[in-house]
Formats: C-alpha cells, structure tokens, sequence
C-alpha cells in the first residue's frame, strides 16, 4: 500500500514537473562567461601543476648532496718478535661532495628560467581561453538571432501560405505565387535549420571551455557592439616586445640556453670530494690514525668539449628562433591591424539600427503583400535580404573580434574598450 502511494506522490510530482513550462534562461554577459572559464577550465590545472613541478625541480637543483659514510671492521694479527697479539681494526669516514664554484648557482639560474616559462605558459592559455570564450559566445549569440530571424520569417511565409491555399484561385497567377512562396518558405527552414546547428556546435565548444556539461543551455546577453580605433602600428609592436608571450617565451629560453652553455663550460672542472677519516687498530698496542681525504678527477681525457659544443648550438638555434618570432609577430600584429580596420571603417559606415529597420521592412513587405500593394517579388526579396543582411551584420562584427582578439594576445595587453 505505501509502495503505490509512493509512487502515486511521484508520478504526480513528475507530471507537474512537466507540465510546469520552462522559464527562459536569463541573458549571461559574455565576461561573466569569461570568468567562469578562468576559473573552471580545467586544462588550468595542467598549466598550474606544471608551474609546481618546475618550482620542485629548483628546490632540488639548490640542494647539497648527502654526505656519504662508510666504515670498515675487521681483525688484527701481529706475530713476531716474541709477539703474538690479535685485535679489533675499524675504520670509519665522512665524505661531503662539493660542487666547483659557481655551478649550483647556474643551475638554479637555469631552473628559475624553466619556472619562469612554466608561468608564461599559464598566462598564455589563460589570455588565448579568454579571448576563445568571447569568441564561441558572440558565436552561440549570433547563430541563435539568425536562428530566431529565421523562424520568425518561415512562420509568417507559413501563415501566409495557408491563407492564400484557402482562397480560391483565379487564375495560374496565384497558384504559381503560392508556389514561390513555399519554395521560399522551405529556403527560410534551411537557414533556420543551419543556424540552429551553428548555435549547438558554438554551445558545445563554449561550455567544454568553461568547464560545464556540453548540452547545459546557455543565453548570452547582447554585447556592446562599440569597437573602438587602434593605437599607432609603432605602439602596438612596441607592446609586443614586452607582451607578447611567444615572444617572452622565446626569450627566457635563449636566457636559459646561455646559463647551460656556462654551466657546460664550468663542468669542465671536476667536483671535490673531502671528509675526515679516522682508523683504529687494537693488536697488542692501540694506534689510532686520523686524516683528511680530499679525492678529485683529473680532467686529462675529458674535457667536455663535446657537451660546450652542444650547447652553444642551441644557444645559436634559440637566437635564431627568436628573430623568427619576432618577424612573425610583426607579420601577423600588421595583417590583423589591417583587417580589423577595414571591418571597423565597414562597420561605422552602417546605419545603427539597419538590423531594426530591415526586420520591419520583413514585417512590412509581408503585410502589404497581404494587402496587394507589393508585388510578390518584391516581397520575396525583403524577406531573404533581411536573413543575408543580418547574417553580414553578425559575420562582420565577429571578424572584428577575431582580429581584435588576435591583436590583444600578439600583443599581451588590453587595447582599451575593446570588450564586446
């Protein structure tokens, strides 16, 4: 008796649970977006736990050696002379390894460049994830409005579709009408249907970036759609010599590639290893010797040439590397500088409320048609123009984040009010 009242209780609760229409997600602005990303990704914790791992291996490049003991134990017999005696041998010793001067210095020099480009590496990916998250979000934004467009159009060529079938036909003129106007509804369908496709796949990519499941539904608020004048292409590459992360990455290696070339050249002396020792023999009369040994190789046959050779190659190959980024840099900081001002000279040439006015003139052209004071092709016309102009409208300004986006991490920094 409880088990069905239970699940009378139950399927009551999941049949109100259904019934009960969804409310609409509120908008999310796309920085908030951006934050949750920053914080949950979780590549993050790759770039952080590599960021740990580097900083270990400093504080096991500083350490000293551990001291070595060793010790001996043994027996003793002197005979001779009228002597016979037998006794206790031990010895015992204390070895410390110290490095030639200067090397542990080097290597932590060294190690604090490998934690240096650890670091880098995280503010890379967390400027690149920024700079995706405003990307796919303007993206998901955009594919729902054409989305919403689209339907809206289709809905209405629909309506006017069933209303015109209802009517009797006076002549092929309507019927042939009618026709186009189906064939344009199921163009319209199309494009609702590709862009509700661009919409999923956006939402897909901006919820794996911001660390939540891929289906979880997400509105994005609409941004300000201001995008402002660059500063001078001077500044902008002044900016990237210190900024750009590529090229600071770049240049903490070739910093790394001169310390390992000195500290080869420094392996070319041996280490020194010294420590007391103090033996003991107890045959008939007790002796008792103590002494400091002081042990080092000879570097007659190795010299380490080969290891100095080595690493002034690849200092060699750093320097060229870096000249190669920095030209690419430049390359790139002046061809996204030019595109976005070709967008952005576009873009302020617009009508600010084009989108507004071409979804009236939609509405408008679709209740005159009704009327017969706009002839079909016209008609036709403005219902698909509206679909291209705006999806012209969304493409152009999301070309001009890309660029702008690209130019802030060319860059490493912020260009003032440049956030969508």
């Amino acid at each position: 008796m409880r088990t069905s009242i239970t699940l009378t209780i139950l399927l009551c609760a999941a049949g109100l649970a259904v019934a009960e229409p969804s409310k609409p997600l509120p908008p999310v602005a796309i920085e908030t977006l951006v934050a949750q990303a920053l914080t949950e990704n979780p590549e993050l914790r790759f770039y952080e736990a590599e960021i740990t791992a580097a900083k270990g291996e400093k504080r096991t490049t500083g350490a000293w050696q551990n001291p070595e003991i060793t010790g001996e134990l043994g027996a003793k017999r002197t005979v001779g002379d009228g002597l016979d005696a037998a006794g206790v041998v031990w010895a015992a010793s204390v070895q410390q390894t110290f490095e030639w001067p200067g090397r542990v210095s080097l290597r932590k020099a060294i190690a604090n460049r490998q934690v240096k480009l650890a670091e880098h590496g995280l503010q890379q990916f967390r400027s690149s994830l920024a700079a995706a998250v405003r990307q796919k979000a303007y993206a998901l934004l955009a594919a729902q409005q054409k989305e919403v467009a689209a339907r809206q159009v289709s809905a209405r060529g629909e309506e006017l579709v069933a209303t015109l079938v209802q009517r009797e036909p006076a002549g092929v003129a309507p019927l042939l009408e009618t026709r186009a106007i189906e064939a344009s509804v199921l163009k319209l369908k199309r494009v609702g249907i590709l862009a509700a496709k661009e919409a999923q796949a956006a939402l897909f990519e901006l919820n794996a970036l911001r660390g939540r499941l891929l289906a979880e539904p997400v509105t994005v608020a609409p941004p300000s759609t201001e995008f402002p004048a660059l500063p001078s292409l001077g500044e902008l590459l002044k900016r990237s010599t210190v900024g750009n992360f590529e090229l600071l990455q770049r240049q903490t290696e070739l910093e790394q590639q001169g310390f390992k070339v000195r500290l080869a050249k420094n392996e070319t002396w041996p280490s020194i290893t010294t420590g007391p020792v103090i033996e003991q023999e107890n045959a008939g009369d007790q002796e008792t010797r103590a002494a400091l040994v002081v042990s080092l190789p000879l570097p007659l046959w190795n010299q380490n040439k080969g290891n100095i050779e080595t690493a002034k190659a690849r200092e060699i190959q750093a320097q060229a590397v870096l000249q190669l980024s920095q030209r690419e840099v430049e390359r790139n900081i002046r061809k996204a500088a030019t595109a976005y001002e070709l967008h952005r000279k576009e873009m302020q040439r617009w009508n600010p409320k084009v989108a507004d006015e071409l979804r009236e003139a939609a509405e408008l052209a679709d209740r005159h048609y009704r009327l017969g004071a706009v002839p079909l092709a016209t008609y036709l016309e403005v219902q698909s123009s509206y679909l291209e102009a705006l999806d012209a409208i969304y493409s152009t300004r999301a070309d001009a984040l890309q660029e702008l986006a690209e130019l802030e991490l060319l860059t490493g920094t912020q260009i003032p009010n440049t956030k969508p």
